[in-house]
């Protein structure tokens, strides 16, 4: 019959009612390919944590409905070509977010702030006496990094440290005037000992970790 759909009966085989991966990875962009658009939902908020499960449940049987599909081999080959395409997109996505998060530390150590923060550490006796001589600061260091162009800034470090003899958490804050820093917050917390080592604390703020017992 003229018009008819190649796919005819609407009801998909049970070979090809399967998850689909295209539509669970690709969503929205999967409904528009695959004239499927109640996967438009997918673009609203918090509905869309739910929309993208059952698209990979119940995509097939949509795609398999909405389209005129040759025969069955198109269909397998259409759907997993999506899905081909889905994990690719996902697996740069999250490379990318991968890259972003894993290059904050190295952006962090490469300020002058953070080597301000640590050769005070390194110089003080007191930190010598409980960490060690060689202070060696961990890989993943917390916390900010701004720096305005009018050469104004502020910074704040939650850095995680270790030695000979010990280890522990370096707090501090610098803020950044006419291209220079200035410390006004450090404090060396060694684990297992209960006072801080206070270096500086020019605003009198409450040391950083006594609330959450750092």
């Amino acid at each position: 019959m003229a018009g008819q759909p190649l796919n005819q009966p609407a009801e998909i085989p049970a070979e090809l009612d399967r998850w689909n991966w295209g539509a669970f990875f690709l969503n929205w962009i999967w409904g528009i390919g695959n004239s499927t658009f109640i996967a438009l939902l997918a673009l609203i908020p918090v509905v869309n944590l739910i929309m993208i499960f059952v698209l990979g449940a119940r995509g097939s049987r949509w795609a398999w409905r909405n389209r005129a599909w040759r025969d069955a081999e198109q269909f397998r080959k259409t759907q997993r070509n999506w899905a081909i395409a889905g994990l690719a997109v996902w697996v740069v996505s999250i490379g990318g977010c991968a890259t972003m998060v894993g290059s904050i530390p190295f952006v962090l150590k490469g300020s002058d702030a953070f080597r301000m923060t640590m050769d005070a550490v390194r110089a003080d006796t007191r930190v010598k006496a409980a960490i060690g001589d060689d202070v060696t600061d961990n890989f993943w260091v917390g916390g900010h990094l701004n720096v305005n162009a009018n050469g104004a800034g502020d910074a704040q470090f939650s850095i995680p440290v270790h030695g000979a003899t010990g280890k522990g958490t370096v707090f501090s804050h610098l803020v950044r005037n006419a291209g220079t820093w200035t410390t006004r917050l450090l404090v060396v917390r060694v684990d297992g000992v209960d006072a801080p080592i206070v270096l500086t604390n020019e605003d009198h703020v409450p040391i950083p970790g006594a609330a959450i017992g750092i």
